[in-house]
C-alpha cells in the first residue's frame, strides 16, 4: 500500500506529488483519522476552482484505510470525499505535509516552497470563512462575437479536466498534456516571470496585445497572462458574452474569481497569489500550436 498526496496549488505547471509508504504512510493515516463528522455549514463543499492552494488530494492504493474514503481532499484539517465529511484527528495535517520538515521537503521546487505553501494554507482558511459563490450576471458592455462560448461542461469531464490546464483553456485547445507556453515551439519559458512566459507564448504564435485594454479583437479572442512571481503562471480568456473565465490547473472551469464574483476585467479580479498582471494577448483560431 501507499498514499499518494497531490499538493493542489498551481494552475499552469504540474502540482507537487508525494508518495508515502511504510511508517510515513501510517503516520499520515493516523493524523487523518476522522475525529468527528462534519454537519451543516461545516460540511459544505470546498471551493476547489480557485487560484492558489486548494488543499491536498489524497489517494489510497490497495484497500482503503478504515474510516476513510479511497480518495478525498484535505483542506485546513477537514477531510471531504464523496458522501463523506469529517474533521481529521490532526487539524494541522496540511501544515504537517507542507512544512519545512514535512514530506514536501523531498520535492522542493525552490528553497521557499514550504513558506509559499504555508502562506497559501492560511489564505485558503481565510477565504473559506467568507466564500460565497457568485451569482449569474449578464454583461452590459461589448460582446465578443469571435470569442469561444462559455461551455464549462465540455471541459469539466474526467477525460479532459485533469489533463488540461489554464493555458489549454485560454487557447481553447485541448492537448491532454497540461500545455506549457513555448514547449511546442522548443522555446519553453525558463522562469516564472512575465519576461519569460510572454515570449514563450509568442513562440506558440499567440499575439502580444499589451494595449488591448480589455477590448475584443476583430478576429480571434482575447486572453490574459498573470503570474504568481517565481511560482506559477495563469491564463484567463474573454468569452463571447464579454466576461472572463478560467481553469485553475486540473480543476473545473469557472467564471468567478477568488471572491466568488464574475470577472469583467482580469486586471481587477481577485487572483489570489497571482498578483502580477503581465499582458493581454490574442489567440488566432487555427493559427497556434501548443503542447
Amino acid at each position: 500500500m501507499a498514499l499518494r498526496i497531490t499538493v493542489d496549488i498551481f494552475s499552469g505547471r504540474p502540482n507537487p506529488v508525494l508518495i508515502l509508504e511504510g511508517p510515513e504512510e501510517q503516520e499520515a493515516l493516523d493524523r487523518l483519522r476522522p475525529e468527528r463528522e462534519l454537519r451543516g455549514r461545516e460540511a459544505r463543499p470546498l471551493p476547489t476552482s480557485i487560484l492558489g492552494y486548494r488543499g491536498l488530494i489524497v489517494e489510497q492504493s490497495g484497500r482503503a484505510s478504515r474510516g476513510l474514503p479511497k480518495e478525498f481532499r484535505v483542506a485546513n484539517g477537514d477531510v471531504i470525499g464523496e458522501g463523506f465529511a469529517a474533521r481529521a484527528a490532526d487539524p494541522a495535517f496540511d501544515e504537517f505535509v507542507g512544512g519545512s520538515t514535512g514530506p514536501i521537503r523531498r520535492v522542493q521546487r525552490g528553497s521557499d516552497l514550504s513558506e509559499f505553501i504555508l502562506k497559501e494554507i492560511k489564505r485558503l482558511d481565510d477565504l473559506r470563512d467568507h466564500w460565497k459563490p457568485g451569482r449569474p450576471d449578464w454583461p452590459r458592455g461589448e460582446r465578443c462575437k469571435c470569442a469561444p462560448l462559455y461551455e464549462p461542461d465540455w471541459w469539466n469531464v474526467p477525460a479532459i479536466q485533469p489533463h488540461n490546464n489554464c493555458y489549454n483553456y485560454a487557447c481553447d485547445y485541448r492537448t491532454d498534456t497540461f500545455a506549457q507556453p513555448g514547449r511546442a515551439a522548443g522555446a519553453m519559458y525558463t522562469a516564472l516571470s512575465c519576461a519569460s512566459v510572454r515570449p514563450a507564448a509568442i513562440a506558440d504564435d499567440l499575439i502580444n496585445s499589451s494595449n488591448a485594454n480589455n477590448r475584443c479583437p476583430r478576429e480571434g479572442h482575447l486572453v490574459a497572462l498573470v503570474i504568481a512571481p517565481g511560482w506559477d503562471f495563469h491564463w484567463f480568456r474573454k468569452g463571447r458574452n464579454g466576461y472572463w473565465s478560467h481553469k485553475p490547473g486540473g480543476t473545473a472551469v469557472t467564471n468567478v474569481d477568488n471572491s466568488g464574483v464574475t470577472i469583467p476585467d482580469p486586471r481587477t479580479a481577485n487572483r489570489g497569489p497571482y498578483t502580477q498582471f503581465c499582458t493581454f494577448m490574442v489567440v488566432m483560431h487555427g493559427h497556434i500550436k501548443i503542447n
